[in-house]
């Protein structure tokens, strides 16, 4: 290594003085070229790194509580279906939808049993019902007692024409479930 640094001294003490100098500047923008490339654009590329996993992971954190958020409300809803299923009257969905369709001054035209899918916590009975020449009023609050009832009963589907032979009049058809623990 000495050898080399003589080697070097003696090269540029045989040098003119303008070489010299231009030699001693190239040597000194290569030396600032490897720090450059070699040490400071690599840290500065870890820290910018760093910066973007950490805006990252609080995107993520912010996306884990907005999930967390929607999950205990989407739990909630569903601890106050069950209380509703477990604490509600029980009975024969279809007398309890005629009778709910007398309070309502409505008469049914049609009540069909639907197959249900099996779960392993609830039965569930699903009845399709078919009103012919209601009123809006007396249809919404036919729905009304229903989802109003203590039975646990909800309306799944429901499919309203209005009648060409009097457009103030409605054909409904609606499915109600029922749910009762197993």
């Amino acid at each position: 290594m000495n050898r080399w640094l003589e080697q070097l001294r003696s090269a540029l003490e045989g040098l003119a003085p303008r070489e010299r100098i231009l030699v001693s500047t190239v040597g000194a923008l290569v030396v600032v070229a490897l720090f450059w490339f070699g040490l400071a654009r690599p840290l500065m590329a870890l820290r910018s790194g760093g910066e973007e996993r950490v805006a990252d992971a609080e995107r993520q954190i912010q996306l884990l509580e907005r999930l967390r958020a929607q999950y205990q409300e989407v739990n909630g809803r569903l601890s106050a279906v069950e209380q509703r299923i477990a604490s509600g009257t029980r009975g024969n969905l279809r007398t309890t939808l005629e009778t709910l369709a007398s309070q309502a001054a409505v008469k049914i035209e049609s009540m069909e049993p639907q197959s249900s899918p099996a779960h392993d916590r609830y039965k569930e009975t699903k009845v399709e019902v078919g009103l012919k020449r209601v009123t809006l009023p007396q249809t919404v609050r036919y729905l009304h007692e229903i989802e109003s009832t203590d039975q646990a009963l909800s309306v799944k589907t429901l499919r309203v024409r209005s009648r060409s032979d009097n457009p103030e009049l409605l054909d409904v058809t609606f499915t109600v479930s029922s749910f009762e623990p197993i």
